[in-house]
């Protein structure tokens, strides 16, 4: 078991619609957070919320090749750090042959490269016994069409996830990925392209983030998508 009581926690994309909840519920179970995202007022109202249970906010932007470093070097200054969630992430849609450069990059760039790029930063802070979780998603089990670029970053960081947790074993640091069915995170209204197919009812954000959490607790170190059987969906 892991005692989250006495731990602080970064947590990237703090603002978002999953990355808000899982700060929420490490606060619930007493744990200490420093949050980053890329809008400050945002960070500094959820701070406000969150009051004693937060150590610093970090303003930062992932897509740039210093910004993932850079919020961990914040992080671990401001006090030692157990462990790190990156539930930062952005979606496309349509199909290949929609799919443009721009598109490609600032996909890949966010869903894959700047989550390699955390994870060798926080290689340099985190202590034995200390954890990594990235939130992939379910399409890296099951890829979509009309959703390639994304499907394909979010299969990559599982791969990579994979390969660093047999790598960090002796090191006793655990890397949790992390693949949850669609949730209502707001994220398919705001695609940096195309526009969401419809799609089912999806988990609420807090019943992901409370599964995550007691993931954490439990010491597990996979959460599939067959993990989240039970998971509460969002009110209709």
């Amino acid at each position: 078991m892991t005692d989250l009581g006495s731990a602080h926690v970064l947590v990237l994309g703090a603002t978002g619609g999953l990355g808000g909840p899982i700060a929420r519920e490490l606060a619930a179970v007493g744990a200490k957070v420093t949050l980053s995202g890329r809008d400050p007022g945002r960070l500094e109202a959820l701070a406000a919320e969150l009051g004693t249970s937060v150590v610093t906010t970090v303003t930062a932007d992932l897509t740039r090749p210093d910004g993932p470093a850079s919020v961990v070097r914040a992080a671990a200054d401001a006090a030692p750090l157990t462990g790190v969630v990156n539930a930062a992430g952005v979606v496309a849609f349509g199909s290949v042959e929609q799919l443009d450069d721009d598109t490609l990059d600032e996909v890949l760039l966010l869903d894959l490269v700047a989550p390699i790029r955390l994870a060798r930063a926080v290689l340099e802070v985190l202590p034995e016994g200390g954890f990594l979780v990235q939130v992939s998603a379910v399409v890296a089990e099951k890829p979509m069409p009309g959703m390639a670029a994304y499907s394909a970053a979010k299969a990559g960081l599982t791969a990579f996830d994979a390969a660093l947790a047999t790598e960090l074993r002796r090191r006793r640091i655990r890397v949790l990925d992390v693949r949850p069915p669609h949730t209502e995170t707001g994220l398919a209204t705001r695609p940096v392209a195309g526009e969401a197919p419809k799609l089912p009812q999806g988990l609420a954000p807090d019943a992901v983030a409370d599964r995550l959490v007691r993931a954490l607790t439990d010491d597990e170190r996979d959460l599939p998508s067959s993990a989240f059987t039970g998971a509460r969906p969002t009110p209709s």
